[in-house]
């Protein structure tokens, strides 16, 4: 988005300077959290659209830390839905499949949510503050297992995590029972951007189209990179000692974004050949 001259984005994030060189947007340092501050950058920017990417997405850290995970995935929402309701402002929510148990997967847009964790309630509260933002002033955008290769990014995804640990030789175990529906970054913001360009409002499901478990798309990785398939063990989630409840079956149904967004997503065999031209690893 930031390439596309029609928009002039502004950026902002927790660091005192951006993570990425080039580009046409500017950035600022911002705490999400700090009202105040929000305030005054939308006063001073104005802008017509707000993309909320700001979270904290580790579910494990947020079942323990409850106080820091509701102020920023839901508190922070709520206050930015007010200022973009008091000034006529869209805002775009970014939010989670996490937001359903896995019972019956995966889901249409008009499932019901019901969030096995903390990290999954503090989003659906995040969603909820959202549709304050004004009558066909706001879209949620749900996404799942995001992936993706950036420069200095703040943290690793799952597709990073695969390639790092199977060029350095090490072993992995691959949970066999969770099943998804895994996003490549770009088409994800080119969801975000159809919303914008066709003015859309409302709930969209926006993901890959193929729904495989976690285990199946560590081998896809593996195989699509070249790298010892055969590092990659299956275990299932009762292996792991985790803090927070993870739902079994989620993943998408992206009908409405591909009817009403003109949405198409790459395969993942696609995506990672493009990740491995941007890593520079052909």
């Amino acid at each position: 988005m930031g390439s596309m001259p029609e928009y002039d984005l502004l950026t902002t994030g927790q660091d005192e300077s951006p993570r990425f060189s080039g580009g046409s947007c500017g950035y600022t340092r911002l705490d999400i959290t700090d009202n105040d501050s929000v305030a005054r950058l939308i006063d001073d920017f104005a802008p017509d659209v707000i993309i909320n990417c700001a979270a904290l997405t580790n579910v494990d850290q947020c079942e323990v830390n409850r106080e820091a995970c509701w102020n920023v995935n839901a508190v922070a929402v709520e206050h930015l839905a007010k200022c973009c309701l008091a000034k006529g402002i869209r805002l775009i929510q970014v939010s989670t499949d996490f937001v359903f148990d896995g019972a019956s997967g995966p889901y249409k847009e008009s499932a019901r949510p019901n969030p096995i964790n903390y990290y999954g309630r503090s989003k659906l509260a995040g969603e909820n503050y959202a549709r304050g933002a004004g009558t066909e002033k706001w879209a949620i955008v749900r996404t799942v297992l995001v992936y993706g290769a950036a420069e200095n990014l703040s943290r690793s995804n799952f597709f990073l995590w695969v390639r790092d640990q199977l060029m350095a030789g090490k072993p992995i175990r691959v949970v066999n029972d969770q099943w998804r529906t895994p996003t490549y970054a770009l088409d994800l913001a080119n969801g975000i951007e159809q919303i914008i360009r066709y003015g859309r409002h409302g709930v969209f499901h926006v993901s890959g189209r193929e729904y495989l478990t976690v285990h199946d798309f560590a081998c896809q990785i593996a195989e699509a990179l070249d790298l010892d398939r055969s590092l990659i063990s299956a275990t299932d989630s009762q292996t792991f000692k985790q803090t927070a409840a993870r739902p079994a079956k989620t993943g998408f149904i992206i009908l409405k974004a591909e009817t009403e967004l003109g949405y198409a997503p790459h395969s993942s065999s696609k995506a990672v050949e493009d990740l491995m031209h941007q890593l520079g690893n052909v």
